[in-house]
C-alpha cells in the first residue's frame, strides 16, 4: 500500500448538530474547525490531531434501532484516549451507555446521540 494514503477525515450522520457538538466537543473534548465552508446543510467539522470528524445534519438513510448493542459487532470510529477511567466518568454522568471491549485491551464501546458507534482506546 502507497505511503502516502492516510485519513484525512470521516463522516458522520447526525440529525442535530448543536446535540452532537455538545457529545464530541464537551464530552470527548474535540476541537470544532470554525472554517467549515456553507455547504447548503448545517454541520461542524472537529479536529482530532490532523485529522477530522466530519458531522453531517442530513437524512439518515440507516436505520436507528436493531444496531448491535456492543458497538464493536457494528461499523465503528476508533479514537485514543489518555485516561479512560476519566472519559467513562463523563460517560456516566452524562447517562450514556457503554460496553467494555471484548479484546482485553483497555477500551471502551459507546454510541453518540444519533447511534454512530465509538470505539475508544486507552494509550499507554
Amino acid at each position: 500500500m502507497p505511503e502516502n494514503l492516510r485519513i484525512h477525515h470521516v463522516s458522520l450522520i447526525v440529525s442535530d448538530t448543536e446535540r452532537s457538538l455538545t457529545f464530541y466537543r464537551d464530552l470527548l473534548g474535540l476541537t470544532p474547525d470554525w472554517q467549515r465552508p456553507d455547504l447548503g446543510y448545517p454541520g461542524a467539522w472537529l479536529w482530532i490531531g490532523e485529522q477530522q470528524i466530519h458531522l453531517l445534519e442530513l437524512p439518515n438513510p440507516d436505520p436507528l434501532l436493531g444496531r448491535p448493542q456492543h458497538g464493536g459487532r457494528d461499523r465503528h470510529l476508533a479514537l485514543t484516549v489518555p485516561d479512560l477511567d476519566a472519559l467513562t466518568e463523563r460517560l456516566e454522568q452524562a447517562g450514556i451507555a457503554f460496553t467494555r471491549s471484548r479484546s482485553g485491551r483497555r477500551a471502551i464501546f459507546c454510541r453518540d446521540p444519533d447511534a454512530n458507534a465509538l470505539e475508544l482506546i486507552e494509550t499507554a
